[in-house]
């Protein structure tokens, strides 16, 4: 028993030793320990690093993966870099790194993962929902409860009393966003309630609060748009390490505050803290991203190199991305080169700055590179280079690529899916892009996204609708570019109702305030024409970004609202807005024409001041707007100042050149063009095309261009086809054109509108109608010109029926607005006699062309009210447009139809002097016709003796009829040799200058001239006129007895003779001139074509109707009293039109008042 007892005593004696042996050799170790900590403090500045550290030791971590792990940063995700840094930390703490690793650390050691804290001290000022518990969901506030619940016994060092702390265990709590939680902090929390929740217990000291949290729990904060609480958060912090600066800044950078991020970053310089490649890249993110701060760009640039952080590499990637951003991917590739070490994350943003400049060759070549370089590409690289390939529409290279990406382990990769589903939707392979689309194991936003828009690029809206309704439902998310690729495809009529549905869906989720939406549907509203709605987004917008001011200018210079531009211009450079190269080419665009000529060059002169001039676009944009402003000099000025010229540039000079008549210098412009080796295209060949206007041009250029586009393959496009057609029309030969137009395979709107043109330019305006109609019934489209050249070849027949139809036609296919269709039917309405329906549509002062406002005085002088052309000339004026030659020559034609004749000579000195507007023949005519009229005949020739321009026939003809109404027989010699000489083949000149003969008695001479006529082979143009009688126009001509009612005709002619002899008609034989008696003469004028007409009207149409009745000659004076004395006994309203003007009779009253 003794020696049990005392073997017992031995035992413990042995095991008493053991631990004393073990604590003395702890001891040993610890001295050990703490003297190579020392040697190292004193030769490194070593420091314990714990996990706090993770931000400020970036570049010392990535060097680690790369040399021991053989990892790139880049290529880990946040979980696994945050699980690999643990181990970073414990070889950095067992001094198992190298010595470089531990340069530079100055500061003193620290602790890791102390999680303990004073309950006392736990107090918190942040308002962070003491109720926030209350306001969890069930599953969320369960968990708090077994959080609550857990407990574990506490480690409290030998200082420590027991009870100051309190700590809970969450390592094995179900939720895998709680359980890692004392290694990863807030940072791996995913929903916002269960944050909160956490940081409750922070706040009620059951969890500590350490700094590692606090930065990991501003990060959180930033991460679900809470700013302001990360703010007051980092505020509230009394020691702040590396770590808390770099990720509150990132924290401002993710919410897009980045005035901000540069303000914090002035506070960094006040508490002395060292700048990180993570500081330096947040602010060169923040440049980046506002897309308006390359100057602080370059100024933290600037910095980078000063505190020795330009070849970090991840500063350095952050350098790339940004100069490739602001389109200066020539910077990106000197950074790139100059970059002693490239990762992944390199080689990608260079990529991607060329593929967002549009150099998608280079982005192929840098894949080329990477992969000789043997650097592994990652998801990025792979989405980057196939939306390369999709641009290049090189299918095959796409699919290398992506098998590449396969044998990478990447094809799940969302990115690269989707990029995938871009690539086959642009080459129109829809049933590969849905199959990679239903195969995803993953969608986000952009996968919906992408599959939308690749039904979108192949026409098939109906699908793309269906599958955002499926994304709606699905996915739950919609954003900005969802919008913006479906409403693209809304401008049309068929699709504008759509579009105008999802504005209503943009309100309904408060989608209006984003500006990417309302730009979306600027965008939408200005293509299909909708200014009105266009111009309410606009105003509606509370915030505006560059692209908003550039859409609405765009939307202005589409709807011809050229002053609208310019005073969006002038508010932007008011307001001191971002301007860019967009907004000064919409400007150029605005001032296109000879009115705004003094405009367009102050414009350019902004475009010099702010250094723009050399940019293609916009040297492109001012070349045009000179040609099409008629100044050629100063477009070919620009043109040989332009430091570069592309294939855009020759085709804007050719087609100025083209535009303002000048052939041989467009031909010899396209002859230049080749030689400088710059291939032309299809614009080039219709432009040169379209500088042929004669039949010498014909033979000269036009055929010999045909043959070269049959040499070079053109001959199949169908842009070339038009133009040849439309060239050869213009040339005189309409049968080229329409037998180019009968051999197309596909006749498209384009076509068809070429060929319409083409027998509108040689005046077969009913053919223009039936080409419509054969247009429309083999399904073609018709296009805002369509209708208008139908309702002008409407206007010109004076057919209101067709006319009308067309009209009805157009508000359908929702054209009615479009300025061109507008005008057109105005024109259509006042030539046939409808004044009122013109007013209904004339559209607003405000809103009112230039076009719009000499339509409608020119409508007022034809109809007689001299008046209102001239109250509506005075308007215009105080609406602050500028009148050109069109309005002049309305504006004189009604003082010459009204007698006015001071008014009119009034108006022609101003037109020079006050106006700018250069006399032309059809003003020097109107003042001619305007003397005349009054017999002063005598002035009229005076005034063709000084004209500034050469006379031409018109002038001879103009003064020949005037010595015609007032006998002028000598004057009229003169006119009528003056016009034999200019145009011998003019029936006109043989006519009028007969009339003056035989109204002067002088009849020998008028078989002289009629015998002249004979010599010649000339015929006198026979006089017409016509009734429009529902879908059929009846036409008549001298003495006609074709007609079937001809019997009733005549007898009805010869009751409205009886009646107005009674009412005291008296025949004027002077206008038969014909060498008979007078009761042969009476029998003749009662022949004239339109009195037949009027019987005609009166017998088919109803009592009470309005009857119109349409002449091809001028009208003459005895038919025009007789229409009078006929409006008075049968109470009805007339309406005669000539080729000069209207005449509406009613009561026995003309609105010409017998001056005509």
């Amino acid at each position: 028993m003794k020696e049990v007892i005392k073997g017992k005593g031995e035992a413990k004696k042995r095991k008493r030793r053991g631990k004393a042996g073990r604590r003395m050799i702890r001891k040993r170790k610890g001295k050990t320990r703490n003297l190579t900590s020392t040697l190292l403090i004193k030769k490194h500045g070593f420091q314990e690093l714990s996990n706090d550290d993770y931000f400020s030791k970036n570049n010392e971590f990535a060097t680690w993966l790369k040399e021991e792990k053989r990892v790139f940063f880049s290529d880990l995700s946040s979980e696994s870099a945050r699980d690999l840094f643990a181990d970073f930390v414990k070889d950095w703490n067992n001094q198992k790194l190298g010595s470089q690793y531990y340069e530079g650390i100055a500061s003193g050691p620290r602790t890791a993962h102390n999680w303990k804290i004073k309950q006392n001290l736990l107090k918190s000022k942040l308002p962070l929902l003491h109720t926030a518990l209350h306001n969890l969901p069930s599953r969320t506030l369960n968990q708090f409860h077994s959080i609550s619940s857990i407990r574990c016994p506490e480690k409290e060092d030998d200082d420590q009393k027991p009870g100051n702390y309190s700590t809970i265990s969450l390592s094995n709590h179900p939720n895998p966003d709680i359980s890692c939680f004392y290694r990863k902090g807030f940072s791996q929390i995913t929903r916002e309630t269960t944050g909160k929740a956490l940081h409750a217990l922070c706040i009620k000291g059951l969890i500590p609060l350490s700094l590692f949290l606090t930065n990991t729990l501003i990060y959180m904060y930033s991460r679900f748009a809470l700013v302001d609480c990360a703010r007051y958060l980092f505020d509230c912090l009394s020691v702040r390490n590396a770590a808390s600066w770099n990720t509150m800044m990132s924290g401002l950078v993710r919410v897009g505050l980045y005035v901000d991020v540069m303000l914090l970053f002035r506070e960094t310089q006040n508490f002395s803290v060292r700048p990180s490649g993570f500081l330096v890249s947040s602010l060169i993110a923040a440049c980046d991203r506002s897309g308006c701060m390359f100057g602080e760009g370059i100024q933290v640039h600037g910095f980078a190199i000063k505190v020795g952080l330009l070849y970090d590499v991840f500063v350095g990637s952050c350098l790339l991305h940004f100069y490739g951003a602001y389109k200066r991917v020539f910077d990106a590739q000197r950074i790139f080169e100059e970059m002693p070490e490239r990762n992944v994350v390199s080689w990608t943003s260079l990529m991607f700055g060329y593929l967002d400049n549009g150099d998608f060759e280079n982005v192929m070549y840098l894949y080329q590179e990477m992969r000789k370089e043997e650097i592994s590409c990652n998801e990025n690289t792979f989405a980057t280079v196939i939306a390369a390939c999709s641009s290049l529409e090189d299918e095959l290279l796409g699919l290398k690529v992506l098998a590449h990406a396969v044998k990478s382990g990447f094809e799940t990769k969302v990115s690269v899916a989707n990029s995938l589903i871009n690539m086959l939707g642009s080459l129109g392979s829809l049933k590969e892009a849905y199959y990679v689309f239903s195969h995803m194991d993953e969608r986000d936003t952009i996968s919906w996204n992408s599959i939308i828009s690749a039904h979108v690029q192949n026409g098939l809206f109906g699908e793309s609708m269906r599958f955002f309704h499926l994304m709606r439902h699905v996915h739950k998310k919609i954003n900005s570019t969802t919008l913006a690729t479906l409403l693209s495809v809304c401008s049309s009529v068929d699709n504008l109702k759509w579009g105008k549905g999802i504005h209503s869906l943009v309100i309904k989720l408060g989608l209006d305030l984003n500006v990417c939406t309302c730009n979306s549907l600027l965008g939408m509203y200005s293509e299909g024409g909708r200014l009105d709605d266009a111009e309410f987004v606009f105003i509606e917008m509370l915030e505006r970004d560059l692209i908003s001011w550039n859409s609405m200018m765009t939307c202005y210079v589409r709807g011809g609202r050229s002053l609208d531009v310019l005073k969006l211009l002038n508010e932007m450079l008011q307001m001191k807005k971002a301007i860019n190269y967009v907004t000064f080419m919409s400007a150029l665009a605005a001032c296109s024409n000879s009115e705004f000529i003094a405009e367009g060059k102050i414009v350019h002169a902004l475009v010099i001041l702010s250094g723009q001039h050399e940019n293609l676009a916009v040297g492109n944009a001012s070349i045009t707007m000179y040609a099409k402003s008629g100044t050629m000099v100063e477009a070919k000025k620009v043109f040989q100042m332009m430091p570069k010229r592309n294939q855009v540039t020759w085709n804007a000079l050719i087609g100025g050149l083209a535009e303002n008549e000048e052939p041989d210098e467009a031909v010899k412009a396209f002859q230049l063009m080749r030689e400088e080796g710059i291939k032309a295209d299809y614009i080039t060949l219709s432009n040169v095309l379209g500088a042929c206007l004669t039949p010498d041009d014909l033979l000269k250029y036009g055929l010999p261009i045909h043959a070269h586009i049959v040499l070079t393959g053109f001959e199949s496009n169908s842009y070339v086809q038009n133009s040849l057609i439309t060239m050869y029309a213009k040339c005189g030969d309409l049968q080229s054109s329409e037998c180019i137009f009968d051999g197309l395979l596909n006749k498209n709107t384009i076509s068809w509108n070429a060929i319409i043109a083409a027998n509108a330019h040689h005046g077969l305006e009913e053919e223009v109608l039936k080409c419509i109609v054969k247009m429309k019934n083999a399904g073609i489209d018709l296009d805002q010109f369509s209708f208008s050249e139908g309702l002008a070849a409407a206007a010109k027949l004076a057919v209101l029926e067709e006319g009308q139809q067309l009209h009805c036609l157009a508000v359908k296919h929702g054209l009615d607005l479009d300025p061109f269709v507008t005008n057109a039917a105005m024109d259509m309405y006042g030539k046939c006699a409808e004044m009122d329906d013109m007013l209904r549509i004339l559209p607003q002062p405000l809103n009112r062309s230039r076009l719009s406002w000499n339509i409608l005085i020119s409508a007022f002088a034809r109809h007689g009210y001299f008046q209102k052309a001239r109250e509506t000339f005075n308007e215009m004026l105080e609406m602050g447009l500028k009148p050109d030659h069109v309005t002049f020559v309305s504006l004189l034609s009604a003082c010459s139809h009204g007698g006015l004749v001071d008014e009119g000579l009034t108006y022609y000195a101003a037109m020079s002097k006050e106006f700018n507007v250069p006399p032309g023949i059809k003003h020097c005519v109107c003042i001619i016709d305007l003397l005349g009229r009054l017999g002063r005949l005598i002035e009229a020739e005076t005034f063709i003796n000084e004209m500034p321009v050469p006379p031409d026939a018109l002038v001879w003809r103009t003064l020949l009829a005037s010595c015609k109404i007032h006998g002028n027989l000598e004057l009229g010699k003169k006119a009528a040799e003056h016009l034999f000489k200019l145009d011998p083949s003019d029936d006109s000149a043989y006519v009028l200058y007969s009339n003056i003969c035989a109204t002067t008695g002088k009849w020998g001479a008028v078989e002289d001239v009629r015998r002249q006529m004979g010599s010649y082979n000339i015929k006198k143009k026979p006089a017409c006129s016509w009734v429009k009688l529902r879908d059929q126009v009846v036409l008549f001509g001298m003495g006609d007895q074709t007609h079937p009612q001809t019997s009733e005709i005549y007898a009805k002619l010869g009751e409205l003779r009886k009646l107005i002899k009674e009412a005291g008609y008296v025949p004027d034989t002077s206008f038969a001139l014909q060498d008979t008696d007078e009761e042969q003469k009476e029998h003749n004028l009662w022949n004239h074509s339109e009195r037949l007409a009027l019987a005609f009207g009166l017998i088919n149409t109803p009592n009470g109707s309005t009857i119109k009745v349409f002449k091809n000659l001028r009208v003459c004076g005895d038919c025009h009293s007789v229409y009078k004395f006929v409006s008075g006994i049968i109470r009805r309203k007339i309406i005669l039109r000539d080729p000069y003007r209207f005449h509406h009779f009613s009561g026995g009253q003309c609105s010409c008042c017998d001056y005509w």
